[in-house]
């Protein structure tokens, strides 16, 4: 099976922790030099330099604020006009999803911020590097999204509807792409050992007045194989889409859930 990477280089979102820095460590592994992007520079250098080399060049990184798609872009371009060989083979779309909250208590603001930061960042950088993917001859998108797009998930009202945006956005590309042997494809993570999952069991413990750990075991039962993801797992199924043996795989959405979805 070809998963060598060599020569290629990615665009990884959201990189500095949780399953965006997995996803940028498993694809340095396989020979890619990354591309790291999200908000705090001291963190994105300290990633960076932790990452596998690649045996052509040493790794990078933009700062960028996916909230405010502009500088999004702005860096994307400074960025590519510095770069001796400006094509990027692999984008990688991955950010931090919105609070949780039921959907009648959302403002609108909140659904504008997230589908400026899921979906018109997603297509902004679509836009900028699918041509040189190309003139490349291998191009490959994956999106981090979430189960919740084949079954909305309780209390994650603004997550559910723009992921749900997100997803057939990258079918529509996918189906328009595919001539050109450019895949587009999106991994949807179960409950997975990060920060913001964390985060998620603090809220529903707050709002339910029951211990965190009772909420951890709740969830951990609602999944067959018993146990929360690694974010190196999702890393792996990210990575393989990438990769040349992923190349007449277009257009699909691959749970990584441990079982947890009812659903084929």
């Amino acid at each position: 099976m070809n998963l060598d990477l060599t020569g290629r280089t990615a665009l990884v979102g959201g990189a500095t922790q949780g399953i965006g820095r997995a996803v940028a460590y498993e694809l340095a592994e396989l020979g890619a030099r990354v591309v790291l992007a999200a908000r705090d520079e001291t963190r994105l250098r300290e990633t960076a330099f932790s990452l596998p080399t690649p045996t052509d060049a040493r790794h990078g990184w933009i700062v960028a604020d996916f909230t405010q798609p502009a500088t999004v872009t702005a860096a994307l371009d400074d960025l590519l006009a510095r770069l001796p060989h400006p094509t990027i083979h692999i984008l990688v779309n991955n950010t931090g999803g919105p609070p949780g909250g039921t959907l009648l208590q959302a403002a609108p603001d909140a659904f504008r911020t997230t589908f400026d930061q899921h979906l018109v960042v997603n297509h902004l950088l679509a836009q900028r590097l699918v041509p040189g993917m190309r003139a490349a001859g291998y191009g490959r998108i994956v999106n981090v999204i979430s189960t919740s797009v084949k079954a909305p998930l309780p209390n994650l009202g603004v997550s559910n509807t723009v992921r749900a945006a997100v997803a057939n956005w990258a079918k529509t590309l996918a189906t328009e792409l595919a001539p050109a042997g450019i895949t587009v494809n999106n991994v949807l993570p179960g409950a997975t050992r990060t920060g913001r999952l964390e985060g998620l069991i603090r809220t529903r413990a707050a709002a339910t007045g029951h211990p965190a750990e009772d909420i951890e075991g709740e969830m951990r039962r609602e999944i067959p194989a018993g146990r929360f993801a690694e974010a190196a797992e999702i890393a792996a199924a990210v990575a393989f889409l990438a990769s040349p043996a992923a190349a007449y795989i277009t257009g699909i959405n691959l749970p990584v859930d441990g079982g947890r979805l009812n659903s084929l």
